[in-house]
């Protein structure tokens, strides 16, 4: 068994979904891995990671809205305010999706389906620098 890592930076434009896709499909590439296992995660408590549809980018607006609904951006609701109104909505965004995640790799392939991409969701209304540890094993 092969092992690849490597931290891909990412940089978001504020709120919303970012396709990281390509950089996940050229980091296997770039490894000669053909099959395996490859685990995405996010080292930010105000970011996550999703798959989600590529088709239709009306899907990755009514996801966003749907957690900005969810968790509101109202300080008088938080203790933790000091680095804005929209962080402590933030950190509860990131607590309900996810920071990691797995996905197989077939023929040096993600294997997603046909809609299928991967994102950055940034849950902060400024743009950031987010850092992802990609981590692949395989043959």
């Amino acid at each position: 068994m092969r092992q690849a890592h490597t931290v891909l930076a990412v940089r978001t434009p504020g709120q919303g979904l970012t396709d990281v896709t390509a950089g996940l499909a050229a980091f296997i590439r770039d490894s000669g891995i053909r099959t395996g296992l490859l685990t995405a995660f996010i080292q930010h408590t105000s970011a996550s990671l999703t798959v989600q549809e590529n088709a239709d980018p009306d899907v990755l607006a009514d996801l966003d809205a749907f957690f900005r609904r969810l968790v509101r951006e109202d300080a008088t609701l938080y203790r933790h305010t000091a680095e804005g109104p929209d962080d402590m909505p933030a950190h509860i965004r990131s607590a309900l999706t996810q920071t990691q995640i797995s996905i197989p790799v077939l023929d040096g392939r993600l294997a997603l389906g046909t809609w299928q991409a991967v994102y950055v969701f940034e849950h902060r209304a400024r743009p950031h620098q987010r850092r992802l540890v990609l981590h692949l094993s395989g043959e």
